[in-house]
């Protein structure tokens, strides 16, 4: 699993190189895959998996989350766009997901952006053994609506390893203590879903794309994290973030 999360941290740093506007989703998707399977030697485990034909997620905007790649989306200046990433490696998958602040975003929509990794990064830092996936839950749930925003229910963290979906599904939101109890070994994914305004949200015709129902920003990030005898490991873990988790 270090294997598996080093590999695609390494696939959203290559992503961090490019100059977004003016490609289409379809394209990030191609670059994508080339680099996993090309260059990492890898398999991206996306692709396939439900009947999906592709090897990302692409959510832009209003999009919550399972946007499609399309050759006639184009990310444009001002966007925000949640790309979600697994890839597999020795049979073993991993998951991450980012959002990224394309060229001169509104003040409104960058805040959104840092509500939702503080999100995360508050619902990790419960893990350790001994905790509850409820702790999760309220800590990330707490911080946004603290700020203003709301919490998707309808999609959550999950187990993962050799299948990308294993049991628990690790919600969102939640009581303090409640749960199941966390024990070393165990890995999953912490991924909330922080909408700008209503947390209801729709699913467009195409059966994948999932938006704000009220047609408001969304923004999501997302890490693999193992729990370990001392406390937490992320294991998709970017060079970027190292200094803040440190901290």
């Amino acid at each position: 699993m270090r294997i598996s999360g080093k590999m695609l941290a390494s696939v959203f740093e290559m992503l961090d190189r490019q100059d977004l506007v003016g490609m289409s989703t379809l394209q990030i998707n191609d670059l994508v895959e080339r680099f996993i399977s090309v260059d990492l030697a890898a398999r991206p485990a996306s692709k396939g998996q439900y009947g999906f034909k592709y090897v990302l997620n692409c959510s832009i905007n209003d999009v919550v989350c399972h946007g499609v790649p399309d050759r006639n989306e184009i990310i444009r200046d001002g966007d925000i766009v949640n790309f979600d990433i697994t890839l597999e490696k020795n049979g073993y998958i991993a998951d991450s997901s980012k959002t990224y602040l394309v060229g001169n975003v509104r003040p409104a929509a960058r805040r959104l952006v840092r509500i939702a990794q503080e999100a995360m990064w508050k619902g990790i830092m419960q893990v350790r053994p001994g905790a509850h996936l409820g702790d999760i839950g309220f800590a990330i749930e707490r911080h946004a609506k603290r700020n203003g925003c709301s919490v998707v229910r309808e999609y959550c963290g999950h187990g993962i390893g050799r299948e990308m979906h294993e049991e628990p599904q690790v919600l969102n939101f939640g009581r303090p203590g409640t749960g199941i109890e966390l024990r070393e070994g165990m890995v999953f994914t912490v991924e909330p879903m922080i909408n700008q305004g209503s947390r209801k949200v729709t699913t467009a015709e195409d059966g994948w794309t999932v938006l704000t129902s009220d047609g408001k920003l969304s923004a999501q990030f997302e890490h693999t994290v193992a729990v370990t005898r001392n406390g937490v490991e992320v294991l998709t873990l970017r060079r970027d973030e190292r200094a803040a988790v440190a901290s």
